[in-house]
């Protein structure tokens, strides 16, 4: 088909779907830049939105980006679009982190289909069923990886066993580090959109119950920022996990792996799973190579997904496209 010239209100449109992406802390640390008369949409890194103390590289918040460009391309299919995806094309613009541009010879395989579960991912801080995933969804999962150029890898038990004992140290870690506390209390807490309050950061009615029988396979903001009357409840026995990973470790690797990190989660959303993400361990480099198998050719961890059969998770609150789109 002849690809129709984006105007301001279809970009609005496109815009309001890919900001639905995860992003650490729910920071959302992305900017959208549209100039009319061009078939292209420029995506932008916030520096304002970084982590300092955990994500100082600026890794997590390239995968968040990355997760929101995914979901653009999704609307994009969605809307009848071809497009072809520029990552870092311009050198002498650090935070200009990609350009979707409109290509009508150009092909994206299966986004379309995954544009129903836009809306309906979110990440679950629930107790899971015991019951596993079937190979088949994993192995869906893993060709949803690898059309991105990542590879996911489900761990045996001894790996996740330590996964999981890294997760628990990195949380050690945060509270007893005053700036990693500081930097999750400011983005933790507080009421929804609904409530009139902030737009950004997770709401404590995100943070899920607690583990009523040791450590959660979840990360719990509630040891960093306390809430009354949260509830008790049992985890899962036997956690589900996969790791998202690449061969390099780049800036143009790091937005890889989010697209890849976000067609996974939709994947999983549409084939009924709930998910989890865990980057604790990751955030700090001395745990960070230890989550990797030394027997599997994962590469670089990127994030740590669990999986399983649950309730999807608490929506957490979205900025308005007019705060994150500038039309020049």
């Amino acid at each position: 088909m002849t690809a129709q010239r984006l105007d301001a209100e279809t970009v609005s449109t496109l815009v309001g779907d890919a900001v639905t992406a995860p992003s650490m802390h729910n920071a959302q640390p992305w900017k959208f830049v549209f100039r009319p008369g061009l078939d292209a949409i420029e995506l932008h890194g916030d520096p304002e939105r970084a982590m300092t103390r955990t994500d100082p590289d600026h890794r997590a918040l390239h995968l968040g980006c990355a997760a929101a460009l995914f979901n653009l391309r999704v609307s994009a299919a969605h809307n009848g679009f071809g497009t072809r995806t520029e990552l870092t094309p311009d050198a002498a613009e650090p935070w200009l982190l990609a350009r979707l541009v409109i290509d009508d010879d150009a092909e994206d395989r299966g986004t379309a289909a995954l544009y129903g579960a836009l809306r309906r991912r979110h990440t679950s801080r629930d107790p899971f069923s015991d019951e596993e995933v079937p190979g088949a969804l994993l192995d869906g999962l893993r060709a949803a990886a690898r059309l991105e150029g990542c590879r996911l890898t489900v761990p045996g038990d001894w790996h996740i066993e330590t996964v999981l004992s890294l997760v628990h140290d990195a949380e050690h870690r945060e509270e007893i580090d005053p700036l990693a506390a500081a930097e999750i209390a400011a983005w933790t807490g507080g009421g929804s959109d609904a409530s009139g309050a902030r737009r950004d950061g997770i709401p404590t009615a995100a943070f899920g119950p607690r583990s009523s029988g040791g450590a959660a396979p979840v990360r719990d903001f509630g040891r960093v920022t306390p809430v009354a009357d949260r509830g008790r409840a049992t985890f899962e026995k036997h956690p589900q996990l996969a790791l998202l990973g690449s061969p390099g470790d780049t800036r143009a690797d790091w937005l890889r792996a989010g697209q890849a990190l976000e067609r996974v989660l939709l994947q999983a959303t549409s084939d009924g799973l709930a998910t989890a993400m865990t980057s604790q361990p990751l955030e700090w480099p001395e745990l960070r190579w230890t989550a990797r198998d030394p027997l599997a050719p994962t590469g670089h961890i990127h994030m740590v997904l669990r999986l399983g059969y649950g309730p999807a998770g608490a929506a957490t609150p979205r900025r308005p496209v007019s705060e994150v789109l500038e039309i020049k």
